[in-house]
């Protein structure tokens, strides 16, 4: 156990592999983050740098994201696609430099992400690096949130700006959520300051304002099975038309401007418990047929669950959608926090 988990053990956290499940009451905490402010510890999520004087150049020609238009002090979302165009990993990117890059990802995905990057360096004059052990992830959440952060640091970022202040670099993301990468040496005292205003609460709660926000994560069970369009990384701005060539870049295009696209991610709720990543959807327009699954599920403070699923859009509008199985489950769908960008009527091939 590490000194930082170590830490919040003794105040009160319940931990499994040094992920904090708790403080003792996850109900209450996940009603704190419906209705106020709470404050995660991120262990989950890890740090990958990628620094050097060609960081940038490779980057751009990687991810789906315009890299080059990254300004250092600012943040994208952005995400690696295999060559059929599907999301092996999605992530926040953080320009720390001129030369220097950082993604907060999955720590699930880091390992195979780090090796399989670094296949694709060849010439390049690029150090990619599981930097995880250099800071400690705060997630801070809920309606009361602006206020936590605001009093901690005495002014919260802008958006897709990183503010740096008292050893700690701070984003601003979508659903009232911030994420602060804090000093080792001052987590302690900045989850203290934070205490104040926020109640601590486990990865659990992160997971559920995460799916509130309509934030997919890409984890083992679904890498190499969504193009981004399908998860609304277009509509979340992780997703650019007008860079140049990436991995997958070809596929993706086809499915934007020949207007081929048949799912989207949507926000649902289901009076069971959390469904697994990868579960299947079934409805009574697609037989016994899938027709979408579980990206992320988490514990509802209403009960149940609520989740982020890819699903044929004729199934959406069919509204009878079940979890598991044909007889599983009803889905109910939920209205997204942002607007999804209209279906392109279908087209002949490109010329």
């Amino acid at each position: 156990m590490s000194s930082w988990t170590e830490f919040l053990v003794a105040r009160g956290a319940k931990t499994e592999a040094d992920t904090v499940l708790s403080f003792g009451d996850l109900t209450a905490e996940l009603e704190a983050a419906r209705d106020s402010a709470v404050v995660c510890d991120l262990g989950p999520l890890s740090t990958l740098s990628v620094n050097g004087p060609d960081a940038a150049q490779f980057l751009q020609g990687q991810l789906t994201n315009d890299v080059l238009a990254l300004a250092p002090g600012a943040w994208q979302f952005g995400a690696w696609c295999s060559p059929k165009g599907r999301m092996l990993v999605n992530f926040v990117l953080r320009r720390t430099g001129p030369e220097h890059f950082e993604l907060l990802l999955p720590a699930t995905m880091l390992e195979t992400i780090r090796k399989r990057l670094g296949l694709f360096m060849l010439r390049s004059r690029v150090v990619i690096e599981d930097t995880s052990a250099r800071t400690v992830r705060l997630g801070i959440g809920g309606p009361a949130s602006s206020s936590a952060v605001r009093d901690a640091f005495g002014d919260i970022p802008t958006t897709h700006q990183v503010a740096e202040t008292k050893g700690a670099a701070t984003v601003a993301l979508p659903g009232a959520r911030f994420v602060a990468w804090v000093d080792p040496q001052r987590a302690a005292k900045m989850w203290e300051r934070f205490s104040v205003a926020a109640r601590p609460a486990g990865f659990p709660v992160w997971e559920w304002l995460t799916i509130r926000a309509g934030v997919p994560r890409i984890t083992p069970p679904t890498a190499d099975q969504y193009v981004p369009q399908t998860a609304n990384w277009d509509a979340l701005e992780g997703l650019s038309f007008n860079k140049g060539c990436y991995s997958g870049q070809e596929i993706v295009a086809r499915m934007q401007y020949l207007g081929r696209l048949k799912e989207r991610l949507v926000l649902a709720h289901v009076e069971a418990s959390p469904p697994q990543a990868g579960a299947r959807l079934f409805s009574a327009a697609f037989g016994d047929q899938p027709c979408g699954s579980v990206v992320n599920a988490a514990t509802s403070p209403a009960g149940g669950a609520d989740l982020l699923a890819v699903l044929q859009i004729a199934a959406r509008e069919s509204a009878d959608v079940r979890v598991g199985s044909p007889d599983g489950p009803v889905l109910a769908l939920l209205p997204l926090p942002y607007p999804v960008p209209e279906a392109a009527p279908p087209r002949g091939r490109i010329a």
